[in-house]
């Protein structure tokens, strides 16, 4: 025995593995009965759901930043979260999940407070345009995401418009033409997106720029230089054709072309007019 305790293995396996032998034979015995099994796991649960269900960690108020009044209370709803509630029990990804499944929110960011509060960080989507398309009126972002829906085009009349399908996809382009268009921006109606593939400009006296599928904010540059130099949008005309770049078209209204007519000395009577 003394040889055998002089031997570091042996030592450890009656100082450790023997008293880890017994108790597990004791723990097996014991939890072979399932009333005891039973007993233990219950016990175990008690004792979870007590620390869990402490004053410290129950949440019974909702704070919510950065939305407004309306947003914060579909915010409240669209969360889905029965209060109070132990912080242990709150699915706080599902529930910022489903906070940015609404339109008007970029992100949220949920957290637990001292006090019971659980804390929602909202950052709203600002719209920034009016979208038309078929019956229905929506603001969109900057990116084009869709915002809210509007019941009627004056409720934003200070916001621009586009129109058209598809017109949501390039809402960056849009953006770009009404900020080069801000010469004329008073006489601006709005965008019109073509085939989705490019632009009309709408201007009040039932004028159109047409602008060319590529490189549309230099044209309608271009257009505005022209237009300070010579005043031409104030002329009588129905629409700008600037779909090919090397050659411009102006369609004159049909008081201007009899006009014209007349000063080269072409008969504009009734049965010519057309």
């Amino acid at each position: 025995m003394q040889r055998l305790w002089l031997t570091p293995l042996f030592r450890v396996l009656f100082r450790v593995g023997l008293p880890l032998l017994v108790i597990g034979g004791v723990t097996a015995v014991y939890v072979a009965n399932d009333a005891r099994r039973a007993a233990l796991v219950q016990g175990y649960a008690d004792l979870k759901e007590k620390f869990q269900n402490r004053p410290e960690f129950m949440v019974g108020l909702i704070s919510v930043e950065g939305a407004s009044p309306e947003l914060a209370e579909a915010i409240r709803g669209r969360a889905g979260l029965t209060l109070p509630a132990s912080s242990f029990d709150l699915d706080l990804d599902l529930a910022r999940q489903r906070i940015e499944d609404l339109d008007a929110v970029a992100s949220a960011e949920l957290r637990v407070r001292s006090g019971g509060v659980l804390q929602m960080l909202i950052t709203e989507r600002m719209p920034v345009m009016v979208w038309r398309t078929g019956e229905r009126i929506e603001m969109l972002d900057e990116t084009g995401h869709r915002v809210a829906s509007l019941s009627s085009r004056t409720d934003r009349a200070d916001l621009p418009l586009v129109a058209g399908d598809g017109a949501d996809l390039v809402a960056g382009e849009a953006l770009e033409i009404f900020a080069a268009a801000q010469p004329i921006l008073p006489r601006v109606r709005g965008l019109v997106r073509m085939g989705e593939r490019r632009w009309d400009l709408v201007l009040d006296r039932n004028q159109k720029i047409m602008l060319p599928e590529h490189n549309a904010v230099s044209a309608l540059e271009r257009l505005i230089a022209l237009d300070r130099a010579e005043d031409l949008l104030a002329r009588d005309l129905l629409t700008v054709d600037l779909r090919n770049e090397e050659r411009p078209v102006l369609r004159l209204a049909p008081n201007a072309m009899n006009e014209r007519r007349k000063a080269q000395g072409i008969d504009v009577s009734e049965g010519n007019n057309l």
